[in-house]
């Protein structure tokens, strides 16, 4: 049995010896709320997104309904629609001005808390969101993380915005594959050549996070919705909190430092 596989309180004794990845959501998990409609008014005004918003509205609402591909297909719709023709370098400085922001607005400081507490354990904390990477690098930046993963747009050889995703929309088992592709990278060989796979926290509050959080060696439900949610089936935060901080349990003090 690997370790994935067993409950958080029945580590093998080798657990501790591994590095430790703290993989964090954005949007509804460290902040509250979404963020890429918000975004698009920075950038480009509110008339301009509600015109966007009215043509696509038919994707728009089977998106709502059904998620998945026909989520990536409508929030690629809205970005063709409203950034399309931009100058990426003047929206990437507005971007992040947008992302630090947004986030000092709106974040969860009892989610900012428990990221903070694993940096104090050592760990590598990473940022894992949907949401366009260039907002989303400088919310990682003011968190002094480790490294961003996040839905990337295109840049045409003219420097201006296509109104594309470079590659896929970060969500689901895309944010999964690149977490792991990451993890990947930084994990460093033995010297006998072999690799020790890192110990994976990994929070999250909607179903695009649950691939993340089922391939975690502790997957967190954040969501305000609970029991209710679609990660319903994952602990909640006070009930892997750390040590020093309010619901510590017993399997919490026991995980890798």
């Amino acid at each position: 049995m690997s370790v994935r596989d067993q409950q958080p309180d029945q580590e093998s004794p080798d657990v501790e010896t591994r590095q430790v990845v703290a993989a964090f959501d954005l949007d509804g998990t460290l902040t509250s709320g979404g963020s890429v409609w918000q975004f698009l008014v920075y950038i480009a005004g509110r008339a301009r997104v509600l015109l966007a918003g009215l043509v696509d509205l038919p994707k728009l609402s089977i998106a709502a309904v059904a998620g998945g591909s026909a989520n990536d297909s409508a929030k690629e719709a809205l970005y063709l629609r409203v950034l399309r023709g931009r100058d990426a370098s003047d929206v990437s400085r507005r971007a992040a001005e947008f992302g630090l922001s947004h986030f000092r607005s709106r974040v969860r400081t009892e989610v900012r808390d428990r990221l903070e507490w694993h940096k104090a354990q050592g760990h590598r904390v990473v940022v894992v969101s949907a949401s366009p990477e260039i907002y989303v690098g400088a919310v990682a930046a003011e968190l002094e993380a480790d490294a961003v993963i996040a839905t990337r747009l295109e840049v045409g050889e003219d420097g201006r915005l296509t109104g594309h995703y470079e590659g896929k929309n970060c969500r689901g088992p895309e944010k999964e594959r690149r977490l792991r592709e990451w993890i990947a990278g930084e994990t460093s060989a033995s010297a006998n050549g072999t690799r020790s796979e890192p110990f994976v926290w990994a929070y999250g509050n909607s179903a695009g996070d649950l691939e993340m959080l089922r391939e975690a060696d502790v997957g967190v439900n954040v969501g305000r919705l609970g029991h209710l949610g679609k990660l319903r089936g994952f602990r909640s935060l006070t009930g892997v909190s750390g040590p020093d901080q309010p619901g510590t349990d017993a399997a919490a003090t026991t995980l890798p430092s």
